[in-house]
């Protein structure tokens, strides 16, 4: 069984496929549904989704859609500390990750209650972000991309998609290991949309046991993204949600480990049928 060990040394056991909820505290994610700029309403859509049977909040305060801006270091953690704060206060069991690839954003996120971080960069943004992890001895997921939000869809190509992919796993695992982060700190996610083709994107899906590196654990984030909308006929993100379940039977009986969704119910209910399946 994989696992990943928090920062208090409990091992975190993934028994069964964990559904991360995704909580978007921006004005310009690209499901509308999911923002939230207001804290109140924010912490209702958290009780929500721990209701539904959340295994981890993910918090992010900046949109890293296709073509998105960035915010200030200090717009994002005005957005996020807050709303890390009052989550733990409600629910002090539930996990925590920050979306972020801001070394001082996470450390800050880590001092207010967050459990781990979330970094679409790998760690490869801010130079200072292996040192915030190896200090604090959280968990971190370290996704591929090709460029940046900004410019990531402008005409991204491979020559193997999967091998190329893989090999950035590992270059990335083993810098994490150069700066003495341990390997049951890492998760990794093929980033699904981030500097990828729609064929880019249903390839690594399909093949996504071929990605493992150094026996990982692995997530996948797909929820309502444009490779769906593509494949159900160009479907706007609002008529996403039953491809977004069907991508999570297939992670589930693949064996990925954790499923990062808008949409907590109803992907949950998907994955325990698929374990009491396999």
């Amino acid at each position: 069984m994989r696992y990943i060990t928090l920062r208090d040394g409990r091992r975190y056991n993934f028994d069964r496929m964990k559904i991360m909820g995704i909580i978007n505290a921006t004005y310009d994610s690209f499901y509308k549904d999911s923002r939230v700029v207001d804290l109140e309403d924010a912490i209702a859509k958290v009780k929500k989704m721990i209701e539904e049977g959340a295994d981890i909040i993910d918090v992010g305060g900046e949109s890293t859609r296709p073509g998105a801006d960035p915010v200030s270091t200090e717009e994002e953690i005005r957005r996020v500390i807050p709303l890390i704060r009052e989550i733990k206060k409600i629910n002090s069991s539930i996990l925590i990750s920050v979306d972020t690839y801001r070394a001082k954003t996470a450390e800050e996120a880590i001092r207010a209650g967050a459990d781990i971080i979330n970094d679409i960069s790998a760690m490869e943004f801010d130079e200072n972000m292996a040192e915030v992890v190896r200090e604090y001895k959280v968990p971190v997921i370290l996704m591929h991309i090709k460029g940046t939000p900004k410019n990531m869809q402008d005409n991204p190509e491979y020559k193997d998609v999967v091998k190329e992919v893989k090999d950035y796993f590992e270059e990335r695992v083993n810098y994490a290991v150069s700066k003495d982060i341990d390997l049951n700190k890492i998760i990794l996610d093929p980033g699904i949309g981030f500097g990828k083709k729609f064929e880019h994107n249903i390839e690594l899906i399909k093949n996504i046991e071929k990605l493992r590196v150094y026996n990982l654990p692995m997530l996948l984030a797909v929820s309502r993204k444009s490779s769906i909308g593509i494949a159900l006929g160009n479907l706007p993100p609002e008529e996403r949600l039953e491809g977004t379940i069907a991508v999570t039977c297939f992670a589930a009986l693949k064996g990925v480990e954790m499923v990062r969704v808008h949409d907590v119910k109803e992907n949950k209910r998907a994955a325990l049928m698929i374990e009491v399946l396999k």
